[in-house]
């Protein structure tokens, strides 16, 4: 049975009993950053057991991408000597949300098991809680297991929690019996037995019951309703049915396997590299393909782990060159049918992950012999543990994340001082703090002043943005402070948009009752989360004028407003128009909405030519010219997924959220400011584009005036070159790229004068040249712009000298420069440039150095210059003698 079909039996067996088909959930979370990584089934039903969301449906089935990777699931050490642990893998499970429970879970369980897949029921055993009657009782009475087989295991086994705090219940596994063979620790102490240390009996499926919820003091309580919650690895099943003693026997990862020893010519036979290769290579490909990319943090380094790990695998049998990428496309021919992401996306998966393999290439080989020194070190000093600053050191110099020094750390029979390496990477820390230009939060200490009680309780509960609908708005001061420069001031509710999303904080003034205005510089929030106001002028005419319950008016700048309006707009159609053009692994990365400009970074393997973005440009402005309305909509975060819209990865998002939608063509989660029609932006411009970081790309636009502004300046440009070289048809680039092409070949023919000698005649110098011994001496002065030049000279003289001497001086910014070449016959005599020119250049009080075949020296002074060359032909002829 394939796997493909293994995965759609078990999905069509529970739709056939009433579940629901969930598709899965993208492996990095949207809505959820308490997750770097989906990293089991029930991560997207979580609000369900939290009951925070009422289900849309009572039973559910799927198959879940996961990977564990980090935290409390963390099976990255494992992958490859282990047969069934991985970073990535599939996880079918059902779900029952308050419907049916343990009996119908176990029954389904094992008739789909035994009856359906034909699992022998002789190699099946059933685990249960230790307290837990009621899930015995049902495999007892609903199946026909052996009661022998049925084992009960304490909490560690057998009791689920979501965390301390929160939903929990006890689980119920099935286990399969792969026979003796299959033990890993023969010749040690140890008992073969279900949940034991060997690798004879392995967990197929995992059902949990959940029925309690445990509070903040851990009293456990039952749940009014009560959820069933299963897993089912993939690819233990997968190669359970087909006869394989390892997941990696299984027809999800033979296929790669089968490149990998086509590509290193190493075969497999079980070994470690081949796994470890094979596993992260999907983690990757299903991580970048919903929008991770590898960085120096977070999710983004664990991906870099990794695909250093496989890098680092991958040179033990020989790949020592880029090759993670060349089984990408194996991976979409194995399984993009059934997850079409990675087909879509298959360029930009390999592309990705190609240029992070170069980079780390260059870096792998030299870093590999300074751990072969460091353990060789350690070795002579009788050590078993790397110091912490040497790996550090590997960190940071050569990019070996920890986790692979300690790795091979291991293999070699060492270990690392993981604590020592930790206070090495705060110490970088700190000193980057030290060094840096880090703003600090003046205010943090000085106290606020109060003139409602109202500021004493949460924000949330108070405060609110009315800039939707109000540019100018009576409110009420709640507390402000004086600040060394400014002060700050806390209204009640403000049409002041506060700094947050990308969008700038907007200026505006706020009037006191007499009539006093003061400007208001920028408004942003505290870590408290309230939409503080930075305000200038007489901070105590304003403090005399507000009281309690004080009045003031708000009034915005609205050019600037309008401004900051037009180019975030502007920034969701670049959004859509970069997905559209470049591909749907296009994300945002980050944006900056400012008045003058735009700034939007987004994800891209490559620089985009000059046509795509000119493509990307007119996309933009055509949705402009159709002056669609832009309509904002608050509701639920599921709704708004449901209607395309796009939220960023990392952001924890409410139930209710607000979506801007630009006519039917673009959807955001967005809460800025935006025009009323896309035609209100004018025009888009793009100003430049560049690379930001691996895989990272920024745009930087203008709109409106600001973009005719530099539509005119680039006209003015090209008119300069019109007039400059004489085009005034339509013939400008032509002429301009012959003019470009023409200084190119000058300043080639320019430096391949200076690499001959130039002006200098070297006929000339070597008819003057002495002879002794039949060995020519050329000792003169020349004209040279700099060393290098002077250094060239000297090279077309050694090839002309044939056998001999050769000095040539020159006068380089004030100062005396000498260089010396000497030809092979005579260096294989004895005779060396470096010690004739330090000779030389004691007449003139500098020093030198260099190759037995050219060396050079320096004074401060080149008055000496020509007696510095005469002190060294008589050198040239003692050593000729």
């Amino acid at each position: 049975m394939t796997s493909r079909e293994i995965r759609s039996g078990f999905i069509d067996f529970f739709k056939s009993r009433g579940h629901t088909y969930v598709p899965s959930a993208p492996v990095v979370p949207i809505g959820d950053p308490t997750l770097l990584f989906t990293n089991a089934g029930m991560n997207q039903f979580k609000d369900i057991f939290l009951d925070i969301k009422t289900p849309a449906f009572t039973r559910a089935v799927n198959s879940q991408k996961c990977i564990r990777v980090s935290g409390k699931h963390n099976d990255l050490e494992e992958v490859g000597p282990s047969n069934r642990h991985h970073t990535f893998f599939e996880m079918l499970g059902n779900w029952s949300f308050g419907d049916y429970y343990k009996l119908e879970a176990i029954r389904w369980a094992w008739e789909l098991f035994t009856e359906v897949w034909k699992l022998p029921k002789d190699r099946l055993y059933a685990t249960v809680y230790l307290e837990d009657d009621e899930a015995e009782g049902c495999w007892r009475s609903e199946t026909d297991i052996d009661p022998a087989r049925i084992t009960r295991h304490g909490k560690k086994d057998n009791f689920w929690e979501m965390g301390d705090v929160g939903p929990c219940g006890p689980c119920s596994e099935i286990h399969y019996d792969l026979g003796a063979d299959s033990c890993d620790m023969k010749g040690r102490e140890h008992i073969c037995e279900v949940n034991g240390a060997c690798g004879r009996y392995v967990e197929l499926w995992n059902l949990v019951f959940i029925q309690y919820h445990r509070d903040e003091k851990g009293r456990v309580s039952e749940l009014p309703a009560k959820h069933v919650d299963t897993g089912a690895g993939l690819e233990r099943i997968a190669a359970v049915l087909q006869g394989g003693m390892s997941n990696y026997d299984s027809d999800l990862f033979q296929p790669l396997i089968g490149k990998i020893v086509e590509l290193s010519g190493v075969e497999y036979a079980g070994s470690i590299p081949h796994r470890v290769i094979a596993d992260h290579l999907r983690a990757l490909t299903f991580a970048i393909a919903d929008g991770a990319l590898p960085s120096n943090e977070g999710r983004g380094y664990v991906l870099r782990r990794i695909l250093r790990r496989a890098s680092r695998f991958g040179h033990e049998i020989g790949l020592k060159q880029p090759f993670i990428y060349k089984l990408a496309p194996v991976l979409t021919d194995l399984m993009g049918d059934v997850y079409p992401e990675i087909r879509e996306r298959h360029q930009h998966i390999a592309l990705t992950i190609k240029s992070e393999e170069e980079g780390f290439t260059a870096t792998l080989e030299r870093g590999l012999d300074i751990f072969r020194s460091l353990i060789e070190r350690l070795d002579a000093y009788g050590e078993r543990v790397m110091p912490g600053e040497d790996a550090f050191k590997l960190y940071d110099t050569y990019g070996f994340p920890l986790d692979l020094t300690e790795l091979m750390a291991r293999e070699k029979g060492y270990s690392v001082d993981v604590e020592g390496f930790q206070r090495a990477m705060t110490l970088q820390k700190e000193r980057a703090r030290a060094g840096g230009k880090f703003a600090v939060n003046a205010g943090s200490e000085v106290p606020w002043r109060i003139v409602n009680d109202i500021g004493n309780a949460p924000p949330e509960e108070w405060q609110d943005f009315i800039g939707y609908e109000y540019e100018d708005f009576d409110t009420i001061v709640v507390k402000f402070r004086e600040l060394p420069e400014y002060f700050e001031v806390v209204v009640k509710d403000t049409p002041i948009y506060a700094e947050a999303g990308g969008q700038v904080g907007d200026t505006g003034t706020i009037t006191t009752a007499d009539g006093e205005k003061y400007d208001i510089q920028d408004s942003y929030y505290d870590e408290a989360g309230h939409r503080i106001l930075k305000a200038a002028g007489d901070f105590q005419s304003f403090a005399k004028a507000v009281r309690e319950n004080s009045k003031v008016h708000i009034s915005v700048d609205s050019a600037r407003r309008i401004a900051i309006q037009r180019n975030h707009t502007a920034t969701h159609l670049l959004h859509y128009s970069l997905r559209k053009i470049l591909g749907e692994h296009v994300r945002q990365a980050g944006s900056l909405v400012h008045p003058d400009y735009l700034r939007f970074d987004y994800t891209h393997y490559q620089k985009p030519g000059a046509g795509l973005l000119n493509e990307i440009e007119l996309m933009v402005n055509r949705l402009i010219m159709g002056n669609s309305p832009v309509s904002s909509e608050i509701t639920t975060f599921e709704d708004a997924r449901k209607k395309g819209a796009m939220a960023l990865f990392g952001e924890k998002y409410d139930e209710k959220v607000r979506m801007i939608s630009v006519g039917d063509i673009s959807r955001e989660l967005c809460g800025g400011t935006h025009t009323a029609l896309s035609g209100d932006i004018g025009y888009f411009r793009i100003v430049s584009e560049t690379g930001v970081s691996a895989g990272i790309r920024r745009i930087e636009a203008v709109t409106g005036e600001k973009a005719l502004s530099a539509v005119l300046e680039e006209h003015n440009t090209v008119e300069h070159f019109r007039v400059t070289l004489h085009s005034f048809g339509s013939d400008v680039r032509e002429k301009l790229d012959k003019f470009v092409q023409e200084k190119r070949e000058l300043e080639k023919e320019a430096e391949r004068l200076r690499r001959s000698g130039g002006g200098v005649n070297f006929a000339e110098f070597l008819n003057r040249a002495v002879v002794v011994n039949g060995k020519r001496i050329v000792s003169k002065r020349v004209e040279a712009a700099d060393m290098n030049a002077l250094k060239d000279l000297g090279d077309g003289l050694r090839d002309k000298l044939v056998s001999g001497i050769g000095f040539l001086g020159a006068e380089i910014g004030g100062k005396a420069s000498l260089v010396c070449v000497v030809t092979d016959d005579l260096i294989e005599l004895g005779i060396k440039a470096g010690d004739l020119v330090k000779g030389a250049a004691v007449s003139i009080g500098g020093g030198g150095g260099g190759k037995p075949h050219l060396a050079t020296a320096g004074a401060k002074s080149s008055a000496k210059l020509d007696t510095a060359l005469e002190a060294a032909a008589k050198l040239a002829e003692e050593a000729l003698q």
